[in-house]
């Protein structure tokens, strides 16, 4: 469920990428031959598993609530709609159904199972489910590792009748709540996803800048396999990724019932890719889509013989970590302290930079007048200097953009600490917001700073065009 930028710019949009190369490999499977409804995937466990030795269960839901009722407000939220608020129509990926919070696609069997359910209505509407963990901060600890894993029996529809069912298990970096405009660059995972009934189970890291970029999207870096033993629909299994910054490089393992079927490292990407999409934590979803991009890289999506009312199965999902250290935050280096004085807490107008490359400027419309940065493209930057952090270190950083970049066009908003080459702190993803006077303010989390530094702001992108303009910059604890 890969949130790209499409024609709106995604999430302009969230899309969900198209995995072409994992498609490709497997589309011969796709004989979508006579309509098969199985029988009821077999029965949940009795409670979730216990906590392996070493490991600390941070989040866990065993939907052990009553018959009839929702998740539990306290763990989950409900995507509702079609899209985001202010991202694109059908989620950016083109799914024809609508999320509902109903009991009638989303809701606990008493049993101690969570169904999300499609309907299809008797005019030819789908509805479906579509939950979200409230916590957004699950990442590794430093020098730790952390496990996401949910026992699911996907639905249970194979052939002609599962045409169009996408289910899936994943996550989203942090940073796209609120924005949702700033897909690969925040990091996606996805655990599991499935269409079209088939027998096999995709696993995808997306990162990057969209289209192409590091990270090959909007395929992304993935793998697949078949569900070992009973097929994915006729029974449960467990899908987990292991994400380890306990090893160098860093990796993240996706597996099903123990396999690993894909594993990618840090050292696939360049070091920026690889910050800005997991340098801060991630919230998990569950749903069930209906049509949309990946099932149409399969044949096509949902037709006249689709069947609905075929659930996925939730037994648990559970977080756990292990292993636990604080990173220090980056002090002003050794020798004369740079010349000047900046309030990182106050407003830094881009205008005001003491040095550039590639640059100009022109008259905004934004709030306040004066002036931008703008027509800002890969290898540009501004440098401003003597930006005093203070003691406390400094963990977010916000900037007010706008962009009216072609669709598909998308590039990396980044700081760095005292020259233009050191690895970034902070960066977060842009593509067209509505016009090139169309301002927004996009938070990002970013390693902890103290102290007074000069402070890059670089602009990357995997092509030429100009892809942001750039009104001001602050910081925030």
């Amino acid at each position: 469920m890969s949130p790209l930028p499409s024609s709106s710019p995604r999430r302009a949009t969230h899309l969900r990428p198209v995995h072409l190369r994992h498609l490709l490999a497997t589309a011969a499977a796709l004989a979508l031959a006579a309509t098969t409804l199985v029988t009821t995937s077999g029965p949940a466990q009795a409670s979730a598993p216990s906590v392996p030795a070493g490991w600390t269960r941070v989040f866990l839901d065993d939907f052990t609530g009553a018959a009839g009722t929702g998740v539990s407000s306290a763990r989950w939220q409900y995507t509702v709609g079609t899209s985001y608020p202010g991202g694109p129509a059908a989620f950016g990926t083109n799914e024809i159904e609508t999320m509902t919070s109903s009991t009638t696609n989303v809701v606990q069997d008493g049993a101690g199972r969570l169904l999300i359910t499609p309907r299809r209505s008797a005019s030819g509407a789908w509805t479906s489910g579509r939950i979200e963990t409230v916590r957004s901060d699950f990442q590794p600890p430093a020098g730790g590792t952390l496990r996401v894993d949910a026992r699911i029996a996907l639905p249970n529809v194979t052939g002609a009748a599962a045409r169009g069912y996408w289910p899936a298990f994943w996550m989203l970096g942090a940073p796209f709540r609120g924005n949702y405009w700033n897909w690969p660059a925040v990091g996606e995972l996805d655990v599991m996803e499935n269409v079209h009934g088939l027998n096999t189970t995709w696993a995808t890291v997306h990162c990057g800048v969209n289209p192409g970029g590091p990270c090959n999207e909007t395929t992304g870096l993935g793998g697949s396999v078949t569900c070992p033993g009973v097929s994915c629909q006729a029974g449960f299994h467990v899908f987990a990724v292991e994400w380890d910054r306990s090893v160098t490089p860093e990796r993240i393992r996706f597996s099903v019932d123990g396999l690993v079927y894909n594993t990618v490292t840090s050292n696939r990407v360049d070091a920026a890719t690889w910050q800005a999409a997991t340098g801060h934590g991630f919230f998990v979803i569950l749903n069930v889509a209906m049509g949309g991009a990946m099932p149409d890289a399969f044949g096509g999506g949902v037709t006249a013989s689709t069947v609905p009312g075929a659930s996925m199965i939730v037994d648990y999902v559970q977080v756990l970590q292990r292993g636990a250290t604080t990173p220090a935050p980056t002090p002003t280096p050794t020798g004369t302290a740079p010349t000047g004085t900046r309030n990182a807490y106050a407003t830094i107008q881009a205008e005001s930079y003491d040095g550039q490359s590639g640059t100009a400027l022109e008259t905004t419309s934004d709030s306040g007048g004066g002036q931008d940065v703008t027509s800002l493209s890969n290898g540009d930057w501004l440098r401003f200097r003597g930006v005093d952090f203070g003691t406390a270190p400094a963990t977010q950083f916000l900037g007010r953009v706008a962009s009216g970049a072609a669709a598909g066009i998308s590039g990396l908003v980044e700081v760095r600490l005292d020259a233009v080459t050191s690895p970034p702190v902070a960066t977060f993803a842009v593509a067209d917001t509505g016009g090139w006077q169309s301002w927004r303010t996009v938070p990002m989390n970013m390693t902890p700073v103290t102290g007074r530094h000069d402070v890059y702001v670089t602009f990357t992108s995997g092509q030429p065009a100009a892809f942001v303009n750039l009104n001001w910059v602050t910081f925030g604890r």
